[in-house]
């Protein structure tokens, strides 16, 4: 008997330690959390196509609609393939001094099973992250739309997913400096609205204004189609706020709460606002309004609390609503306000972050060392630094590439429209 006991506790010592790594294996793996970020990274990518796509083809004048699609779809494509390639190891490669990730996974040749932090793959990770850095300079096409040239505009966005955006997404989500400086940023108030709105607002001011503006209505021909894209983006920031918690978790349906109130409250204060104003509310407006509050939610999404989200909604429609007036007051054509709505809702977030993460206010508290005005202070030099070499590094590289591809399409493409004159096709045939 006491033969038979002893041969017990020698076999389970010795098949405890395989125990023991398969189920750590099985925690370090999750499957639920692959799942879901796997879902979220189709939802984010469902925002650019079509989302963005309809949200500003339904803006501009019918003849321009393809142009506007074309640009997303094309950029879309160049940013995926350079994401593989070089752009993924330079935003989340191994962190070597701060600044930019080292080669470690270019043409994604070293991914780990699991992502370091997280309990899903890398190869998950790298997809969701891919769908962010799609739709960040995509964002920018509404900025010049009308009057940019096909070319000048794939080979910006290619570049600038590399120089603007990759380097940016190190800092703050790569383990890079600005990170150990303290500066907080959930899923992209920074990372994506800073840098496309500011950029966005750079190239607008570079390119000039759209012939006849501000004089000649250029009034949206499909708010309907506006609508749908709205509609679209607004589901599919559930996964670009959601997601941004790489996990299934607690953090991930707050984020999600937070993100929808924050929303339904921007557009309802933007109709208010119109109905003071003009005395008619219309669905531009609300589709603008929710936009706005979704790019202010963003920085902050799962770090404070639903009834913060409601004040984040708020500020973001009225700050929005008097930047786009202001812009267009000072002769800057930015075309669908790309700034106005997601850099001054970016920034404004990011700001917001640093007061309302307080456990005081609801929200997860500050870390350890911080304080409210160390964290305010944190995320100002984030919003300082974002927007500084967003417009620096946006500039060189406009005028660089203008050397080689121009801008800006001739005068008579641009009257005629750029549906027919770049592409050879219409987007409506009524009538045929």
């Amino acid at each position: 008997m006491t033969r038979f006991v002893s041969a017990l506790l020698l076999a389970a010592l010795i098949a405890a330690p395989a125990s023991a790594q398969d189920i750590g294996a099985i925690v370090a793996n999750d499957t639920g959390d692959t799942a879901w970020i796997l879902t979220a990274s189709a939802l984010v990518l469902l925002m650019t196509l079509p989302g963005l796509a309809l949200f500003y083809g339904g803006l501009v004048r019918s003849r321009n609609f393809l142009s506007v699609a074309l640009q997303t779809g094309a950029v879309a494509s160049i940013v995926s393939v350079l994401w593989i390639v070089v752009g993924y190891t330079f935003a989340f490669g191994d962190v070597s001094n701060g600044w930019v990730g080292n080669g470690r996974a270019w043409m994604l040749i070293e991914l780990t099973n699991v992502r370091l932090g997280t309990t899903i793959p890398e190869s998950t990770f790298v997809l969701f992250q891919m769908t962010f850095a799609i739709i960040a300079p995509a964002l920018m096409i509404g900025a010049w739309v009308d009057r940019a040239r096909f070319s000048w505009v794939v080979v910006f966005c290619a570049l600038w997913s590399l120089v603007v955006y990759a380097p940016v997404a190190h800092w703050i989500w790569g383990g890079g400096w600005l990170a150990s400086s303290g500066t907080l940023d959930f899923a992209g108030g920074l990372v994506v609205h800073t840098t496309a709105g500011v950029s966005a607002l750079m190239v607008a001011v570079m390119m000039g204004a759209r012939r006849g503006f501000p004089d000649k209505p250029m009034l949206p021909h499909a708010p309907g189609l506006t609508m749908v894209g709205a509609a679209l983006l607004w589901v599919g920031w559930f996964g670009f706020n959601g997601g941004s918690a790489l996990a299934a978790t607690d953090d991930a349906s707050t984020a999600i709460i937070n993100t929808h109130v924050a929303a339904s409250t921007a557009a309802l204060v933007w109709l208010l606002i119109e109905r003071i104003g003009f005395g008619k509310t219309t669905m531009v407006g609300w589709a603008t309004g929710a936009i706005a509050g979704l790019a202010t939610i963003t920085p902050a999404a799962a770090f404070i609390s639903p009834g913060a989200a409601i004040l984040f909604g708020a500020l973001a429609a009225v700050v929005c609503y008097f930047a786009v007036l202001q812009i267009r007051k000072w002769g800057i054509d930015d075309s669908l306000d790309v700034f106005a709505v997601h850099g001054v809702g970016g920034i404004l977030g990011s700001l917001l972050l640093g007061l309302f993460v307080s456990s005081s206010l609801g929200g997860v508290g500050y870390a350890q060392g911080m304080t409210p005005g160390a964290q305010l202070g944190a995320q100002a030099l984030g919003v300082g630094v974002v927007a500084l070499w967003s417009a620096v590094m946006t500039a060189i590289l406009a005028l660089g590439i203008g050397i080689i591809a121009p801008m800006r399409v001739r005068k008579k493409d641009e009257i005629e429209g750029l549906d027919i004159t770049s592409h050879g096709e219409r987007a409506w045939h009524l009538g045929d």
